[in-house]
């Protein structure tokens, strides 16, 4: 799709239908002819800065009578669901930390122990998600889509705030639906100098007529270089912070964080403070546990630590207990 878009191939058959259950009267559902394998270039919305807005079916002999669902009328789930995470960002002196659990749940029930929801976008941008494993997965890929091609047409990386902002403006739509999709955007800005240099060897452009009627999503104001950390959800709305926390979780992470986090924390001590809040959290909430992933992001890129059991956590918690037992023994 990437590369249909850019070489912007031309499809002489084909037919439109009003997408009616958005607000923006310009999106459109566009059907390709059963009998034509080629596709148009993407339709864009000039009330939302000319995002592309075109959703894509796959042919079917049935074309014709394709219908589209009525969105007004909610379909009943056959048993109620419980969406459980817990998700955290903070930003200190060293960069950015992004740790979350890995238990997935529908309800009581232990949908998968080992998922990942952290999602590395680029060399230098994590999504933590929260919220419908489902609309979580597929918007990351279409947030990941939409950064590669803006490299492609512009040589150079879409800034932490233009990223946010541009998930947003996507995600607006889709407010009052079933979508249920929260992602905290961890990452480092570079200067825009130092991002076209870097893509400069790596990346090739398309030719200045593809790109002269290509909107620039940027930030109102020049980006500037840094740790950034954004929180945005499915109603659309973008807030940045220096922390956050998501999730049925984010009560008892937040209890550890506030009373911890400081800015001059080094690298050791900002692991070991995540750590602890994503295993209190775990500890006093069911619907997250199993593991803990955790991710650092400076100016170089982001890193992964190894996968940690919690359990593990747990048992060197209790250890630590019972030696200050024994200390206050000893004392007495």
């Amino acid at each position: 799709m990437a590369l249909e878009d850019i070489c912007r191939f031309k499809d002489r058959h084909h037919k439109w239908f009003p997408f009616s259950s958005l607000e923006d009267t310009d999106t459109s559902l566009y059907m390709m002819d059963y009998f034509n394998l080629r596709w148009r270039g993407l339709r864009t919305s000039e009330k939302n800065s000319a995002i592309p807005l075109d959703f894509f079916t796959p042919p079917s002999a049935n074309s014709a009578s394709f219908c589209l669902p009525n969105h007004s009328t909610t379909v009943r789930r056959p048993f109620p669901l419980s969406h459980g995470t817990t998700t955290l960002g903070f930003i200190f002196q060293g960069g950015v930390i992004a740790a979350a659990d890995t238990r997935a749940s529908a309800g009581g029930l232990v949908a998968c122990p080992a998922v990942h929801k952290i999602t590395p976008i680029h060399s230098h941008l994590v999504v933590t998600s929260s919220g419908s494993g489902a609309d979580c997965m597929l918007w990351e890929r279409i947030l990941t889509r939409e950064i590669r091609l803006y490299q492609l047409r512009h040589r150079r990386r879409l800034s932490i705030r233009g990223t946010a902002k541009l998930l947003s403006f996507m995600l607006h739509p889709f407010k009052g639906t079933e979508v249920c999709v929260a992602l905290t955007l961890c990452g480092w800005d570079k200067e825009a100098g130092d991002c076209a240099k870097d893509l400069e060897d790596s990346y090739f452009m398309s030719d200045e007529s593809s790109s002269a009627d290509v909107t620039r999503i940027t930030d109102s104001t020049s980006p500037k270089s840094g740790p950034k950390l954004i929180y945005v959800c499915s109603d659309g709305a973008r807030l940045q912070g220096d922390i956050f926390s998501v999730g049925s979780g984010s009560p008892y992470a937040y209890g550890v964080l506030d009373g911890g986090l400081k800015w001059s924390l080094s690298k050791d001590e900002a692991i070991s403070l995540a750590r602890e809040a994503v295993f209190r959290a775990t500890h006093r909430d069911a619907y997250s546990g199993n593991n803990v992933d955790l991710f650092h992001i400076t100016a170089q890129g982001w890193s992964q630590r190894k996968r940690e059991d919690l359990k593990e956590e747990y048992y060197r918690d209790m250890e630590k207990r019972s030696k200050d037992r024994r200390g206050k023994i000893k004392r007495e």
